[in-house]
């Protein structure tokens, strides 16, 4: 094999190899990104799960929602989140998922945000039932839901090219 030949040969493995590391960066950047957000959901539907009842007086708290589906809220978001983030989690059903985490998620920075602007000290229910803390852990929220927010979109846009 002549030098140029093998040159190229070479180059042309090389950016083989440099695709696949771009490849295997991709796939472990998107399995990181469903397993945070997947195990978010996950361990925040736990205690709303195991205590409805809490979990209804949080959301009368917020001030919002209408009082006779409070209650059927409080039954029923919890599991919706820990099904979403086992989809996530395993695959199954990945973007359907992903879409009501999104939309979760753009849910909880309207009321979360609505509440910040009308001065409203409330207790998320997040991770935890019954621990206000004031605004500065609700724009904490906020941030933190941006960014849960920005990795979903980025999954949603991943899924779309891949399918």
């Amino acid at each position: 094999m002549s030098n140029s030949a093998r040159v190229k040969y070479e180059s042309e493995n090389c950016a083989d190899f440099s695709f696949m590391n771009l490849n295997r960066q991709a796939y472990f950047i998107e399995w990181a990104l469903r397993l945070f957000l997947g195990g978010t959901f996950i361990f925040a539907s736990w205690h709303k799960i195991l205590s409805p009842d809490q979990f209804a007086t949080i959301l009368y708290g917020y001030a919002v929602f209408p009082h006779q589906i409070i209650n059927v809220l409080a039954i029923v978001m919890p599991f919706v989140e820990l099904v979403c983030g086992i989809t996530l989690i395993t695959g199954i059903l990945k973007r359907p998922g992903l879409l009501l985490i999104n939309a979760m998620l753009v849910g909880f920075i309207f009321l979360i945000g609505f509440n910040l602007i009308r001065g409203h000290e409330f207790d998320c229910g997040c991770f935890s039932l019954g621990e206000t803390k004031g605004i500065w852990s609700s724009v904490w929220l906020l941030v933190r839901d941006f960014v849960m927010l920005g990795a979903g979109v980025y999954l949603f846009r991943l899924f779309n090219k891949t399918r």
